[in-house]
């Protein structure tokens, strides 16, 4: 192979969120969308497939990927061992307690004498908490004869739609003494984007048990599915007998993933909140989550779980060379590039720019299935014009946020929006002659049908994802074929020998650059 000794400016990764690869047509959105961007680079550049679930990417073997997991590999170039089997090891293994932070949560119960308040997904997901997680919080603080209550989040996002009346039959059988205090749907307890209107009517319920009012979880429940509604959207509930936060409680947030945690928090924990405007001041005494979620946070939760520090990421080695590089995404999927990208360092490195665009205020994503792809790929454009970078990762949101709504003919909608910002993007790399990776994090909307069930399929796939190596070099071609059998832990290597850097010792993925 003849290495080329003038390096490509821009190196370039752009991750198709969500966007899986099916051989099969029939309710695929990659497929019937009409892409001639996409197909053009697929059939005229070196392309190959690549593993982003299960052990490929820490997690365990059958486990669908998730973007956090998903950008998290990408940027460290190596597999990561996830938050989902080490927590679910521990779960098993009556580990929980032995941790620093649940011995000091259980102290300082013992001393005011207040009640456990566990929170989080409730659901077999895998992707931000597993029921096995919250089972085990839970039996650690009834073996320390500790009050507990639980607030039940509803999954039908990274789920069946409608199953939470099976994970709370799971649950109560689990826990046969188990109080649940309210239930919300992660449309609302879970929001990420600033829509306090929506966060608000969780907080009402959990802290002031102010909301409508059910006899048991299951009630709630089936009120919702009454009015048409799944288990993402079911409204914010208080079961009889919760009367809200106390002086002297406690909070365990049992999510793993930070993206989703974080503002239910704040408005739980945080004494400056102005996000609305609440009646009394956070009234826990301790508060811990299983791992870090954001850094506003850390003064009043610990970590029952501490990241393991990742070293030598992608981000980190291009700065270490002095070299300057862009991170740009949708609201949505902003951590993504950044935080997760980097190991779960929120602080940008030396010549390491940010730019956040504004993901549109609607309901749900079916509703504007473009997002806001066409300002993304504006400042996409913009900066490749510029000349400024060295390395820019981008991510185009659509189909994974879309691809969630379970509605097949806006998913497509989705894949075309993304699709015109690939040409748009080649248009520019060929006048730079910059290089691309294409490729994606997770499956999602190539598969928007439950094929047992018939309906709606809203959770992310165990697909592969494709990925498509576009050189924009003038001349011979350096890279003819790509290797098979790689995974995302093998993207930031490739993209290491573009950018003409050695590969860091731990970084353990291997180039997909077939010798």
């Amino acid at each position: 192979m003849t290495v080329k000794t003038q390096r490509p400016r821009p190196v370039m990764l752009t991750i198709l969120d969500g966007f899986g690869w099916r051989d099969l047509t029939q309710n695929n959105a990659v497929r019937l969308s009409a892409m001639p961007n996409f197909h053009k680079l697929w059939e005229n550049n070196p392309h190959t497939l690549l593993e982003a679930s299960g052990e490929a990417v820490g997690l365990p073997i059958g486990q669908m990927g998730n973007s956090e997991v998903g950008h998290l590999t990408l940027g460290a170039g190596r597999r990561i061992l996830q938050e989902l089997p080490r927590l679910t090891h521990a779960a098993k293994n009556d580990e929980f307690k032995d941790r620093p932070a649940i011995k000091e949560l259980m102290d300082v119960l013992r001393k005011t004498g207040g009640t456990c308040h566990i929170m989080g997904l409730t659901s077999e997901g895998g992707v931000h908490s597993h029921l096995d997680h919250l089972i085990g919080a839970v039996k650690t603080m009834e073996n320390a004869n500790i009050p507990v209550v639980v607030h039940f989040f509803a999954d039908g996002r990274d789920t069946a739609q409608r199953c939470a009346l099976e994970v709370l039959e799971k649950l109560e059988t689990a826990l046969p003494k188990v109080k649940i205090a309210t239930v919300s749907g992660r449309y609302f307890a879970m929001d990420r984007d600033n829509r306090w209107d929506r966060v608000q009517k969780a907080y009402d319920v959990i802290a002031l048990a102010k909301g409508p009012h059910y006899d048991s979880a299951k009630k709630a429940i089936e009120a919702a599915y009454a009015e048409d509604k799944n288990d993402e959207f079911v409204p914010p509930s208080v079961i009889d007998g919760y009367q809200g936060a106390k002086k002297g409680d406690g909070l365990w947030m049992i999510n793993f993933r930070a993206d989703r945690a974080g503002e239910i928090l704040q408005t739980l924990l945080l004494p400056d909140f102005k996000g609305f405007e609440r009646p009394v001041s956070p009234a826990f005494a301790f508060a811990c989550g299983m791992t870090p979620y954001a850094a506003e946070l850390n003064p009043y939760l610990e970590t029952v779980f501490p990241k393991e520090n990742i070293e030598q990421h992608l981000g980190e080695i291009v700065a270490k060379a002095g070299l300057s590089q862009l991170r740009i995404a949708e609201t949505e999927k902003y951590p993504h590039v950044t935080y997760f990208f980097n190991g779960g360092d929120e602080t940008p490195a030396p010549k390491e720019d940010r730019k956040l665009i504004a993901s549109p205020k609607v309901a749900t994503y079916d509703l504007q299935p473009e997002m806001s792809a066409g300002e993304v790929t504006d400042e996409v454009v913009s900066a490749i014009d510029s000349g400024k970078y060295d390395l820019i990762i981008l991510n185009y949101a659509n189909p994974d946020m879309v691809g969630h709504t379970g509605m097949l003919d806006a998913a497509i909608t989705a894949c075309q929006a993304v699709d015109q910002g690939l040409g748009r993007i080649e248009a520019a790399l060929e006048k730079q002659g910059g290089v691309m990776l294409v490729t994606a994090d997770h499956g999602n909307c190539e598969t928007m049908k439950d094929e047992k069930t018939g309906k709606p399929h809203t959770s992310h796939t165990t697909n592969p994802v494709p990925l498509i190596l576009a050189d924009f070099r003038k001349g011979e071609k350096e890279v003819k074929e790509m290797r098979e059998g790689g995974s995302l832990a093998d993207i930031a290597p490739t993209l290491l020998h573009f950018l003409q850097l050695e590969q860091p010792e731990l970084m353990s993925g291997k180039t997909l650059i077939k010798a």
